[in-house]
């Protein structure tokens, strides 16, 4: 396996990449796989440990390349910041297909709560004239994601929000509605958007099921096509839903809701494009 971390680009020395790419033989002839890139939770204030690396070997282990984006929190992630270094790293995978024996067309996102804002944000801002500049000179569209896995994520910037990774995010205390609805993505899906899965609990008390909800309406209204699952009980960060990210707390065993981890490698596997 090819196992490195690195700082993905010199402006952002807080965020890094970090590899968990099969070392594939000639004598096993593979084809090149999907990539997925994980963007971990922590409400935009920390990257949470129990949504990376588990993540990342779940998805190894199902013939995926995985790469975890360590993004830039707290302070750090005002100005578009960790939206930026998403898109780099989409454009890092893609620019060394090759050498990650990975397919440039199946680059895909997951990400958790905040990470989940994330991943559907490289979706969402993958044109933004903010990122578009950051990316420098480079073929469009080679930071947009080909499909986004989003787990109990933040989206709205609404009544619904969790705002405290809007908040962050917009670096205010008391942002105005203005500058929260820059980060509100329901507001922001169109057509280019790609598809998504989407996993959420009803019963998630930090970061209400509202948020998947408004985020499905999103794509619908604008023919993006999504596969979403509401599991009936479990409490927010699940990850896996099992005993290996449990941290030791029972309520986070869930085997009900662990299926999202199987039915979004099916989902992958047998993804195809939206028509035009």
């Amino acid at each position: 396996m090819l196992h490195e971390k690195f700082i993905l680009d010199e402006r952002y020395p807080d965020c890094t990449l970090t590899t968990y790419v099969n070392d594939d033989s000639p004598e096993l002839a593979m084809p090149p796989r999907p990539a997925i890139i994980v963007c971990p939770g922590g409400a935009y204030g920390f990257c949470s440990e129990r949504e990376s690396e588990p993540i990342a070997l779940h998805y190894l282990s199902g013939g995926l390349n995985a790469f975890i984006l360590r993004y830039s929190v707290k302070e750090n992630a005002k100005n578009f910041a960790p939206i930026i270094e998403v898109a780099l790293a989409i454009k890092h995978v893609r620019e060394n297909a090759e050498k990650y024996n990975i397919d440039p067309e199946r680059v895909f996102t997951v990400g958790f709560s905040a990470g989940g804002h994330l991943a559907a944000s490289a979706g969402v801002f993958w044109n933004h004239p903010t990122v578009r500049a950051a990316l420098g000179d480079c073929p469009e569209g080679i930071n947009r994601p080909t499909g986004m896995v989003l787990s109990y994520p933040v989206i709205t910037a609404g009544p619904k929000a969790h705002k405290g990774s809007i908040r962050r995010l917009c670096s205010s205390v008391e942002p105005t509605q203005e500058e929260k609805d820059v980060f509100s993505l329901e507001l922001h899906v169109d057509e280019t958007t790609p598809p998504a899965f989407l996993w959420h609990t009803y019963s998630d008390g930090s970061v209400p099921v509202e948020n998947s909800l408004l985020m499905a309406s999103a794509l619908r209204a604008h023919g993006v096509p999504f596969e979403l699952h509401i599991y009936p009980e479990g409490p927010h960060g699940l990850s896996l839903c099992n005993e290996l990210t449990c941290s030791g707390k029972p309520r986070m065993i869930v085997p009900r809701a662990a299926g999202w981890a199987q039915l979004s490698l099916e989902w992958i596997k047998g993804f195809k494009a939206k028509e035009a």
